[in-house]
């Protein structure tokens, strides 16, 4: 059983920062897939970043287009942590955002929520223009 326990959400203007941390117990998270998404009110859950387990093309990192070269999902393994660092945040960011997380055996892709077995009860993340 992994549980996932994210924090750092708040209320920022845009153009502000964030960092949101992911804390996972269980075994060392550097072998989990694990994974950031976002929900807004009325929308689907939606990807936002993933980073590939150490036995698998571990660090590799994969983002969606609309966070692309703002945000960046990093690990630090030995405080089983993933963070997501927020930059130029827009109102179109608001949402909750939730950490995600995968054991082995390793799947083709980690872009989708049923990608992922464990979830955060995630942390708010609200943007005012």
């Amino acid at each position: 059983q992994v549980q996932l326990v994210e924090s750092g959400g708040g209320l920022v203007q845009a153009g502000d920062s964030l960092r949101l941390s992911c804390a996972a117990s269980g075994r060392t998270s550097s072998t989990y897939a694990m994974g950031w998404f976002r929900q807004a009110p009325g929308k689907e859950r939606e990807f936002v970043a993933t980073i590939r387990p150490s036995g698998w093309n571990g660090g590799v990192t994969y983002y969606a287009n609309s966070v692309k070269g703002r945000f960046t999902i990093s690990r630090d393994s030995a405080k089983n942590t993933v963070f997501l660092q927020m930059n130029n945040l827009k109102p179109e960011d608001t949402a909750v955002y939730f950490c995600a997380a995968d054991l082995p055996p390793y799947r083709s892709t980690y872009s989708r929520p049923r990608d992922y077995a464990y979830w955060g009860q995630g942390t708010q993340v609200t943007v005012s223009s």
